[in-house]
């Protein structure tokens, strides 16, 4: 054989078996990465859930004053970007019957969470404490269960009838937030994600303030517009100088004609 191409040959066997022995050095850098993140993860759960306990009373207290605010959680949920388009007219109803929204995690955060909204006594059902409950499960799915709603006669705003105006059905576009208690299921997969959930526990539920005052803004500046259209024109006068007793005088004859 060709010292050459032997030569050749070993070089080539040399560089591959460098390159195979660089990979075996990366994987084994990975794997410790894994490690490494894996670690992490866990105590990045132990904070969690060590700073829960201590929202709690916070979270606690933060309830009692909303109670104090009228249409507090309707309001909120009104001003949301997301959230507001998922009332009905019925839903806003009933909602002004909400006294308040609890969201939860579990003793073992990465096990799930639960979202409770509580009503006062109320004309359209029973319950007080309406449940929707995340559990996340080894297997990546996660199980989703819910109160079922118990409706007084005539009462259920989920039928598509409105009870004030029956025979008035709503369209798809109209169904009502209520459903959303109701839609759960036992093995949910991968990739399957409850997005009224995930708004609620990770935007609304965090600040809901930031959502009630962005209506409260809204009502003030319209308030100061008003106030300020009505200084600057005299009362007396319209727009164009004229008075107004002669506008009206002018459109009685116009009507007249």
């Amino acid at each position: 054989m060709d010292k050459s191409k032997r030569s050749k040959g070993e070089e080539e066997e040399h560089i591959d078996g460098e390159l195979v022995l660089s990979i075996e050095k990366l994987q084994e850098i990975q794997d410790e990465l894994e490690r490494v993140n894996e670690e992490a993860s866990d105590k990045v759960l132990e904070v969690e859930q060590k700073y829960n306990e201590i929202r709690r009373p916070v979270y606690t207290k933060r309830n009692e004053i909303i109670q104090t605010i009228p249409d507090f959680w309707l309001t909120a949920f009104l001003s949301h970007p997301a959230l507001s388009d998922l009332l009905t007219e019925e839903d806003q109803k009933v909602f002004k019957y909400l006294q308040s929204l609890d969201v939860e995690d579990f003793k073992d955060v990465k096990s799930g969470y639960s979202i409770t909204f509580t009503f006062r006594p109320n004309p359209y059902f029973d319950e007080t404490k309406l449940v929707k409950v995340f559990s996340f499960c080894d297997d990546g799915s996660t199980k989703i269960t819910g109160t079922t709603l118990k409706w007084k006669d005539g009462m259920d705003v989920t039928n598509g009838i409105s009870p004030e105006k029956e025979g008035n059905k709503r369209s798809y576009q109209e169904e009502s937030f209520f459903t959303w208690f109701s839609e759960t299921q036992k093995d949910t997969p991968d990739g399957i994600h409850d997005e009224v959930a995930e708004i609620i526990k990770e935007d609304l539920w965090p600040n809901p303030l930031k959502y009630f005052n962005s209506e409260a803004d809204e009502e003030y500046e319209d308030g100061e517009d008003e106030d300020d259209d009505g200084e600057d024109e005299d009362p007396g006068k319209s727009t164009d100088g004229v008075d107004e007793d002669e506008e009206d005088q002018d459109d009685d004859e116009d009507e007249d004609c």
